[in-house]
């Protein structure tokens, strides 16, 4: 067995520090459904974003090796609050209402809008916003909206593929490819984009790593 490089060595460190976070015990802190509800939290935060049904409650899940810390639903637009999660005691996970579809009122959309906006614009402790994109589709006009809000309030963010093993290779590298260009353009987004399957544990260690190297 060959020794492993430097570079290895890096990444293995960062994926047992990953995991070991992820270990630590997940509760619930705080829901948020207007402003003033938003919490004065003392740790940084790292938040969900993503389209209705795009598998954000999944992937939270699968981060946390829980099933139910998130509540998944086949109906999107259940999350109708931001949701804080404390991390051992090191890092919160936020978890914020999907984006686009939800059966409710247009003015009950557009007072989570102004919510959601309100705090990824002026969060203090927000280190990263994890932007979730189903694979089969790509980038659309309501995660561009997102993005393109993030890079004026200069809030770094990630895209996250959900869904990659229902993908075809051929169609997620079109996608990834895509993407990549788009990013390139634009001045928040991180560069690495994570490629994630809930049901597959898919990308599951990579974002964990990613996501400890933010916490305190």
């Amino acid at each position: 067995m060959t020794d492993m490089t430097d570079q290895e060595k890096i990444k293995a460190a960062r994926i047992e520090e990953g995991r070991l976070l992820f270990a630590q015990e997940c509760t619930f802190v705080a829901g948020a459904a207007t402003l003033k509800m938003l919490p004065d939290l003392p740790l940084n935060e790292v938040a969900f974003a993503g389209r209705s049904n795009v598998g954000k409650s999944s992937l939270i899940n699968a981060l946390t090796n829980r099933n139910t810390l998130a509540r998944t639903s086949n109906t999107p637009g259940r999350t109708q609050q931001i949701n804080f999660f404390d991390l051992g005691g090191r890092l919160y996970l936020v978890d914020l209402p999907g984006h686009g579809y939800a059966k409710v009122s247009k003015e009950k959309i557009a007072a989570w809008t102004d919510l959601v906006n309100t705090y990824l614009q002026g969060r203090a402790k927000l280190r990263r916003v994890c932007l979730l994109v189903d694979s089969r589709h790509g980038l659309k006009d309501v995660d561009r909206e997102i993005m393109t809000m993030l890079d004026k309030a200069a809030v770094n963010y990630q895209i996250i593929l959900t869904k990659v093993d229902k993908s075809k290779q051929e169609d997620l590298k079109s996608v990834v490819e895509k993407t990549e260009k788009e990013l390139a353009k634009r001045p928040a987004a991180h560069p690495e984009i994570v490629m994630t399957s809930s049901a597959k544990g898919i990308g599951i260690e990579a974002l964990r790593a990613e996501i400890a190297s933010l916490a305190e």
